[in-house]
């Protein structure tokens, strides 16, 4: 009975959607604001996304760059090592040569003095000094003890008695650690 009498009221002209301000419904069919307001968002939005794809593909594309230019730096990194260490090859060949040609031994000695000179001279331009061990106490992080000898002398125990293979650093870095003897 009340669902009648609402529809009465209906038909007889009461609105229930009416605003008291306006007369008639036409101010509920005025969605526009909204619709422009939703459309500047989504263009907003999309721009955004489209910026973010760039922003990627530019990292993506930076990343790969760096890559190939490590590897390239990697490849010729020892590329002036080499380079220096032919000089060294040239006086080994020219040593041996003469080793080969003489029977003059404090010649040849000296010869190759020169040539192991040489060597080292180019490696510690190059950041590369050996190790010393040889009566140090002995230190895992820089020594790989290989064995262990009674120590000749009381002072000796724990130390570094005999060097197998000398370790190397190459800018204050280990680049080998030294075999050696230690006196237990």
């Amino acid at each position: 009975m009340k669902d009648q009498e609402m529809n009465m009221d209906n038909t007889n002209g009461f609105d229930i959607n009416t605003d008291e301000n306006q007369r008639g419904t036409t101010h509920l069919n005025e969605p526009v604001a909204e619709e422009s307001e939703l459309e500047k968002l989504k263009g907003e939005l999309a721009e955004e996304k489209d910026k973010f794809i760039r922003k990627v593909a530019e990292f993506d594309n930076y990343k790969r760059r760096t890559a190939k230019e490590r590897i390239e730096l990697i490849q010729t990194a020892g590329k002036d090592v080499i380079t220096e260490m032919l000089d060294v090859l040239d006086d080994c060949d020219r040593a041996q040569k003469q080793i080969e040609a003489s029977d003059d031994a404090e010649n040849i000695k000296e010869g190759v003095l020169l040539v192991f000179n040489k060597l080292r001279n180019k490696l510690q331009a190059r950041g590369v000094k050996p190790m010393v061990t040889i009566n140090e106490e002995f230190n895992p992080d820089l020594h790989e003890a290989v064995t262990e000898i009674p120590a000749p002398t009381e002072d000796l125990k724990g130390k570094v008695v005999d060097e197998i293979m000398k370790g190397y650093y190459m800018n204050d870095k280990i680049i080998r650690h030294a075999k050696v003897v230690v006196g237990k």
